[in-house]
């Protein structure tokens, strides 16, 4: 007997345009398409939003997602992980002060 698998779901990689919420963001999806007829590459962007359960992204990251099951009337994929940061200086000063640093214990000596 096989094991059951999952579906092979789709995952993008965007840039956190908004953070709508608690556990949930706004993600643009930049990508090109060719003009039909004058064959002239034009941008576009898709918005998605996303399901981010622990609230780990900031404005400005670029994030991994992957789709899933309807999670609210608009979220349709969650989050998976940061792939690069943000350079803005704001946020690197947000996210320094969310994430508490621990100091090191001073090593015992023995005597």
């Amino acid at each position: 007997m096989s094991t059951p698998t999952r579906n092979n779901r789709q995952t993008l990689i965007g840039f956190v345009s908004s953070r709508t919420g608690d556990k949930s963001v706004k993600v643009t999806i930049p990508y090109k398409i060719p003009h039909p007829r004058y064959k002239k590459v034009i941008n576009q962007r898709s918005i998605v939003h996303v399901h981010d359960e622990n609230n780990e992204t900031h404005l400005g990251d670029r994030v991994e997602i992957m789709e899933t099951r309807p999670l609210s009337r608009l979220k349709r994929f969650r989050f998976l992980r940061i792939v690069t940061l943000s350079a803005d200086a704001e946020v690197a000063a947000a996210r320094a002060a969310a994430t508490p640093e621990v100091e090191a214990a001073p090593a015992e000596t023995e005597a």
